[in-house]
Order: structure tokens, then C-alpha cells, then sequence
């Protein structure tokens, strides 16, 4: 199945594409998810996830701030307490099934945050790293899209 980018939409209720985080959702502010719209869901969807990366973090993968699975393709919104309840928290950088939000060493610069979201022609079994995810998955993704949060410390 080609992959493309056309019709899946991902958008953001706090931030436009390219702007400025809100401290609410900065690791050292309030360190809430972002409420997050999806729309354009293409045929065929058995299963979206979202994933939060940040790359340019001093790392040699970056950082994974957020891994959600499990989201039912008729769902229009995720956040914090959003998405539905059969969602799955994978593992960020931290090791933790958690959202943690930007946090960049001070005087890093801009770091760009990308918000991704996948529609999967195929469930994801359990709750993989962002690595294992695209490793084991890529394969499946039917369309993706994202958009980009900014932040400096």
C-alpha cells in the first residue's frame, strides 16, 4: 500500500504549526498533552498512533516525549484525558508510559517537536518504544502526518 501524506490531519487546539509550545504543556510548566485533532482518516484504518519526538535533542535517537497505540480510528481528538479507552501509553525517552513535555538543556536552541500521527492498516500488539514501533510497523502505515511545536528553554 504507497504511503503518502494528503488527507490524514493532525492539528493542535493550543498551538499553530511551527509556533511556540505553551508553558502548560513543558516538562518544567503544567506537562499536560497537548488536545490534539485528527481528522481525514483514510479507508481502511484499523488503528491510529500518535507519537511525540523531539529531534533535536542531544541524543544520538533524539527524544520521545509520547507513544499512544490503540486509538480507534473514529476518534477526533486525543489529549491528556482524551482518545479513548482502549489507548495505550507506550514508553517515552524516560522509560516511563507517560507524556513528559519539552524540557531542552538550556541555551540548546529551538528544538522542533513533532506531533505524528499514523494510520495503521493492522492493530499494534501492546505498547512499543517509538523505535520498535516504526521497526515493526512501518510496513503497516497506511497514511501519516504531523505537526511541529516549537520550544527553547
Amino acid at each position: 500500500m504507497p504511503l503518502n501524506i494528503r488527507d490524514l490531519s493532525i492539528a493542535a487546539d493550543q498551538f499553530e504549526q511551527g509556533e511556540r509550545i505553551p508553558d502548560v504543556h513543558v516538562g518544567n510548566g503544567g506537562d499536560t498533552a497537548p488536545d490534539l485533532e485528527i481528522s481525514g482518516v483514510p479507508d481502511g484504518t484499523v488503528e491510529l498512533a500518535v507519537v511525540c519526538h523531539d529531534p533535536d535533542a542531544p541524543l544520538p535517537r533524539g527524544f520521545t516525549h509520547w507513544t499512544v497505540y490503540g486509538i480507534a480510528p473514529s476518534t477526533a481528538r486525543i489529549g491528556g484525558n482524551g482518545g479513548g479507552s482502549d489507548r495505550r501509553e507506550g514508553p517515552n525517552t524516560l522509560g516511563e508510559n507517560a507524556y513528559t513535555g519539552p524540557n531542552p538543556p538550556p541555551g540548546h536552541g529551538t528544538h522542533h517537536y513533532y506531533f505524528w500521527v499514523y494510520a495503521l492498516d493492522t492493530r499494534v500488539d501492546g505498547a512499543p518504544s517509538r523505535e520498535a514501533f516504526l521497526a515493526d510497523y512501518a510496513g503497516n502505515i497506511i497514511e501519516q502526518n504531523r505537526i511541529v511545536g516549537i520550544y527553547s528553554a
